[in-house]
């Protein structure tokens, strides 16, 4: 008895906890692309029947979406969609510049080859990916284009040997999506320019240089931010 009592409940978790999944991604998508705009209110029921979901699965994808910095709660008054003025982008750049710059340095220290070989693949298909949005910059690319972004991202920061640092690197980079895309869809991103930084910070990771490799993530971030 207990046995089918532990399967069932077990299984409506899994189900619940992937539906909680998409809801996230979907509302994701929607405050990436300002379907849903900043300092818009998120009310329960109107984003049921946009979305789907029950009300707690509803209730716990904006439970994470806070966490992730996407969604505010309000006291007494629900959640509603993260402010993006420029204020917002520039405390969001100024903790993304201090944070990436520590990984790296702690990245180059500890580093070895096979942290050397992921940043030259995410490298390869970020390449890749820089070609596709280009050539197809629909939304469902841009997305895919931003994910790529993350991963080389996380590529060249992954060895600083601090699980922490990187969770918060990445709601901040996460948090810098709105900004990224938006300069995205205004064409205001230099592709070539981006490619030969990124380069150039393979070369400096490869030669451990650091205050080149620092002074190119540096000049990175703030082309996608600003």
């Amino acid at each position: 008895m207990d046995w089918w009592i532990v399967l069932i409940f077990g299984g409506r978790y899994r189900e619940d906890d992937t539906v909680v999944e998409m809801l996230a991604s979907a509302l994701r998508r929607d405050i990436s692309f300002g379907v849903l705009a900043p300092d818009q209110k998120l009310k329960i029921e109107q984003l049921r029947q946009r979305y789907g979901g029950s009300n707690h699965s509803m209730r716990e994808t904006l439970r994470m979406l806070t966490v992730e910095g996407m969604v505010e709660a309000t006291a007494q008054r629900g959640f509603r969609v993260t402010s993006a003025t420029d204020q917002d982008r520039n405390d969001i750049l100024l903790m993304r510049l201090s944070l990436e710059a520590l990984a790296l340095s702690r990245a180059l220290q500890h580093g070895d080859v096979d942290w050397e070989a992921s940043v030259m693949a995410a490298a390869h298909r970020l390449d890749r990916a820089d070609h596709a949005v280009q050539s197809s910059p629909d939304d469902v690319t841009a997305l895919e284009w931003d994910e790529t972004c993350r991963a080389f991202s996380f590529a060249v920061l992954g060895a600083c040997d601090s699980p922490r640092m990187l969770d918060t690197i990445g709601r901040h980079f996460d948090q810098s999506r709105r900004f990224r895309l938006a300069l995205l869809r205004e064409g205001r991103i230099d592709f070539a320019e981006r490619s030969r930084r990124r380069v150039a910070l393979k070369n400096a990771i490869i030669a451990r240089d650091e205050a080149t490799a620092l002074a190119l993530l540096e000049d990175d971030i703030r082309a996608e931010m600003t």
